[in-house]
């Protein structure tokens, strides 16, 4: 008997069974079948489009709350740049421009995120998980109540979040999806008040030169925003002790 307890994972070993693949797991679920039933050839389309491969898909995305856009930036594993496949409608987010420092308070946060989740059986359809609170929204948002669960989601309801529709959120998911498939480890997402153009960020710092708090956010945001327009890669951000950021 004991002979045989050491020999099964040998067994296991030996036989060719390979561990599930992101996908696989995420098929499990209905609603991720479906996504893929109805998305699952746009995307393969898109990518072929600009000779990107799903088997090496890397991909980043920029969201807009001024102009209710979510941005997605794509390219091979081995390329160098990005390029923008596709733009996305946000259909609602609550709040006004201005960074998220407290739970309740509505706001759609503001600043340098990434997504550390995708769920499948979301409350609104699909869901990708925020890492709201991050490190600098700790330092300067209020201690203890700073809330959390922000999402990319579907419906078109927003407490806080992102709702994009569920038809949307299925194409953005299936790109999710793929992106880890492929090996991507973290899938950087920026969070803008708005596209921040010399014009439209002259504007802001005329009209909310009273809240410090946000022109010092928007102006890493802005030194973000303008690095990748020049060079269509994300900036390398480090956290300061202070809350700000390092952007280069």
């Amino acid at each position: 008997m004991r002979l045989l307890i050491l020999l099964f994972p040998i067994f296991f070993l030996c036989s060719g069974m390979n561990p599930e693949t992101y996908r696989e797991k995420q098929m499990k679920y209905t609603r991720v079948r479906e996504a893929y039933d109805l998305k699952g050839k746009i995307v393969d389309k898109t990518l072929s489009a600009h000779s990107i491969s799903p088997a090496s898909l890397r991909i980043y995305l920029r969201a807009f709350k001024t102009e209710k856009k979510v941005e997605l930036w794509a390219k091979n594993s081995c390329d160098s740049f990005y390029t923008m496949v596709k733009e996305f409608p946000i259909c609602d987010l609550s709040g006004d421009v201005g960074a998220k420092r407290r739970s309740r308070d509505l706001q759609v946060p503001e600043g340098f995120y990434h997504i550390s989740g995708l769920n499948p059986y979301s409350k609104y359809y699909l869901s990708m998980k925020v890492n709201y609170p991050n490190a600098s929204d700790s330092i300067r948002g209020v201690r203890r109540h700073l809330g959390n669960n922000i999402f990319i989601h579907g419906s078109c309801i927003s407490s806080g979040c992102l709702a994009m529709t569920d038809d949307r959120i299925r194409e953005l998911y299936v790109y999710c999806v793929e992106a880890y498939n492929a090996g991507q480890e973290e899938i950087g997402l920026t969070i803008f008040p708005a596209k921040l153009t010399d014009t439209t960020y002259s504007r802001f710092l005329s009209r909310y030169s009273k809240y410090k708090d946000d022109v010092a956010l928007w102006g890493d945001l802005k030194k973000s925003y303008d690095l990748f327009d020049q060079k269509k890669v994300p900036p390398t951000v480090r956290f300061l002790p202070d809350g700000k950021h390092e952007v280069k």
